[in-house]
């Protein structure tokens, strides 16, 4: 310890009679414990210098070297996903990830990590994933295939929904290339137009607007167990922000940057508080560093809350009508949100 500083040092075997030399050369009360196959070593120096050497018996056990810092174990190191991130253009032909794809490769990671934490389910049961805005269908395919190699779920099947027919023409090419087409299906569709009967898993990393509000709403008639959605771009509410109705908050509202922010945290809080309304347990995470992506908010949504309790009611309705408006998500889940308020 060096002025608060913890400072760490490897020595070989023959440096460490020098080394302890140095440490207890230093000045001022410290403290030594040396940790060997052999045994123990402890060694205090005292304020005024006196140094007092104390040693265990004699020991025979075997010693395990570890690095000093934790080695974080990636979702995506947890299988062979050295195809799956070269067919996705994230690590180029010698399976480097590329430097312009590191965001996007952590923000992966950290979405499968979750998924991983939360996801409780049958390996024998069918298990249904759907991608809402799937995009390029990076977490798409990741998706699939940490479902099935790591949490072990053999009857797994994912679905990628984007009303872009490029992107999804390009993901059904990377889903043939990883020989997964007949478990990894992509729909070319509007959200709010595609059906489907029942799913275990919703999630949308990044779906614009109301996209994300859409993705909820579908999670929740689906009766999906598990819904994670980290939001994107949030515009709908700031045209219903009115600094008449508003007026204390004027100034925050003249300033553009402000009210966007301001619109972004509301609009999280609108929706965290509907999805326990319709009763789901609902937590606000920061899932990514914010080096990674600003937009790095995760809505983590579990099914297994009673719905219509009062205290999330109560709270919705008290900040819905304190700022005078009427969320999107509230309009699009209609009767089926609006019996409980």
């Amino acid at each position: 310890m060096d002025g608060g500083n913890v400072q760490v040092k490897n020595l070989a075997l023959g440096d460490v009679p020098a080394g302890l030399d140095e440490i207890i050369a230093q000045k001022g009360a410290r403290d030594l414990h040396v940790i060997c196959g052999s045994g123990d070593l402890h060694v205090r120096v005292t304020r005024k210098g006196h140094v007092h050497v104390s040693r265990s018996g004699k020991m025979d056990r075997k010693v395990e070297l570890l690095p000093h810092d934790r080695v974080k174990k990636l979702p995506l190191e947890a299988f062979d996903s050295s195809a799956l991130l070269r067919v996705t253009g994230i690590a180029d032909g010698t399976g480097a990830i590329r430097s312009s794809m590191r965001g996007k490769y952590n923000q992966v990671n950290e979405f499968l990590r979750i998924v991983g934490s939360t996801v409780k389910a049958d390996p024998e049961r069918e298990f249904v994933a759907v991608d809402c805005g799937c995009g390029k269908a990076y977490l798409t395919l990741a998706l699939f295939f940490y479902l099935e190699s790591v949490l072990g779920l053999e009857k797994v099947s994912v679905i990628g929904v984007d009303r872009r027919g490029d992107v999804i023409a390009s993901a059904r090419k990377m889903a043939e290339s990883l020989d997964v087409a007949d478990r990894v299906r992509f729909v070319e569709s509007d959200l709010a137009g595609f059906e489907l009967d029942r799913a275990d898993l919703v999630v949308s990393l990044h779906a614009c607007d109301t996209a994300t509000d859409e993705a909820l709403a579908k999670g929740t008639e689906w009766k999906a167990a598990y819904i994670l959605s980290a939001p994107c771009c949030q515009h709908e509410l700031q045209a219903h922000m009115s600094k008449e109705r508003n007026a204390e908050f004027a100034g925050l509202l003249r300033q553009s940057i402000l009210r966007e922010r301001l619109c972004d945290i509301l609009t999280d809080s609108f929706r965290a508080m509907i999805m326990r309304i319709m009763g789901y347990k609902t937590q606000v995470l920061e899932f990514v560093s914010f080096e990674s992506t600003a937009r790095n908010i995760m809505l983590k949504c579990e099914w297994g809350a009673k719905p219509g309790q009062a205290d999330p009611v109560n709270e919705y309705l008290n900040l819905r009508d304190y700022w005078h408006v009427r969320p999107w998500l509230e309009e699009r889940l209609g009767d089926r949100l609006g019996k409980y308020l």
